[in-house]
């Protein structure tokens, strides 16, 4: 009977791993793999470099670096949960048209607590076209440049965060070229990425659930729900409106959507597949729960608590252990921990391939230590 309920599941992960393109034809454009996966959670920058190292071929984190900095291919702002993405240029207007609003709103009272009051904040973002007029400026030189227009938020905490983060979620500002350190600067967002593709509340809906299945599927509304954070009977309205583009798929009993022709399951191939991911990577984060990838037992060593996910290494579209890296000697030293102490049968020399391509990337050699192993 174990067996049986096997078949589905590991076809369904394949699946899966085939839609985020972390199995088989990897692109070879940082804004292919964003457009590819409907975005990628970018609160976290060198993590978010990694995100397209392990969906792509033969980038590295300079080309990340200009798609962001220079290109301006792809958009870092705050749509899918009220969390900073980095999105394809051309979706980021009618992806924060359509999530924003609902974010923005629900901030409210935390706006409040920290002495944002409404008035402030509609002032603020009348401003703010002015003063982000010369280009970009860091979140320090925003709320200087806020001053000097007469207005005054605190400064220190988390206020300014918020702000931004209202500005960002009613279409006017983005995050701009990394500045020294990754330090985050803002730009006005239609200057920054153009005015991008206008859609009606449903078109982006019906829109919404095709890039969201093409990066996730098959999958459910309360999947999209959950990644995109829209409310499930809204989730539900977009599944509906994107009908005619979808098709339904039977896997163990479930009932789930992915997009009509779409990529099938193929035989696995010779060898595992092994992935190494980083901090909040959209694998971990992209459905409503992670069940069919992670064992409930090693849960707690990928979320130990207080929405911090941890690097993971993944075979076969499994979650089989946690991974860190630091630079040493001139070379990265990457560090497996495999759960239970072991890797799983075969996937020693994938890893290790991994581990060379992680390297390759960031510009280094890279050296495996295999705890146990």
């Amino acid at each position: 009977m174990t067996s049986r309920r096997a078949a589905p599941e590991d076809r369904l992960r394949l699946l899966r791993m085939r839609a985020q393109r972390l199995a088989g034809r990897r692109p070879r454009e940082v804004a292919e793999v964003v457009r590819a996966v409907g975005g990628l959670q970018a609160q976290d920058t060198p993590a978010s470099r990694l995100a397209v190292r392990a969906r792509s071929g033969g980038l590295d984190q300079a080309a990340v670096r200009r798609a962001c900095d220079q290109e301006r291919s792809v958009v870092r702002t705050w749509v899918m949960r009220g969390t900073l993405h980095m999105v394809a240029a051309e979706d980021a207007g009618w992806l924060v048209g359509l999530l924003g609003p609902g974010f923005a709103a629900g901030d409210r009272r935390r706006r409040l607590q920290l002495g944002l009051e409404d008035r402030l904040c509609e002032r603020a973002l009348e401003v703010l076209p002015a003063v982000l007029a010369d280009g970009p400026l860091s979140r320090a030189e925003l709320v200087r440049g806020l001053a000097a227009k007469g207005v005054r938020i605190e400064p220190e905490g988390q206020a300014p965060a918020h702000l931004v983060g209202l500005a960002a979620m009613r279409g006017l500002v983005c995050r701009g070229p990394d500045l020294d350190g990754d330090q985050a600067s803002y730009v006005l967002l239609e200057s920054w990425a153009g005015a991008g593709r206008a859609m009606g509340p449903e078109d982006a809906l019906a829109e919404l659930a095709r890039r969201y299945l093409g990066g996730h599927g098959p999958s459910g509304p309360e999947d999209l729900a959950a990644w995109s954070g829209l409310a499930l009977g809204r989730a539900r309205r977009a599944f509906e409106l994107a009908a005619g583009d979808l098709r339904e798929v039977e896997l163990g009993g479930r009932r789930l959507w992915a997009l009509a022709g779409g990529p099938a399951a193929r035989s696995r191939s010779a060898g595992p597949v092994v992935r190494l991911l980083g901090r909040f990577d959209d694998y971990l984060l992209g459905w409503r729960d992670r069940d069919l990838i992670l064992d409930p037992a090693f849960a707690r060593r990928i979320q130990a608590g207080g929405g911090w996910i941890h690097p993971a290494l993944v075979v076969d579209g499994r979650v089989a252990g946690t991974w860190r890296a630091r630079r040493a000697g001139g070379r990265l030293e990457v560090a497996v921990e495999p759960f239970g102490g072991q890797l799983p049968r075969g996937a020693g020399p994938a890893l290790e391939r991994e581990a060379a391509d992680l390297g390759r990337f960031l510009g280094t050699e890279a050296v495996l230590d295999v705890d146990g192993g």
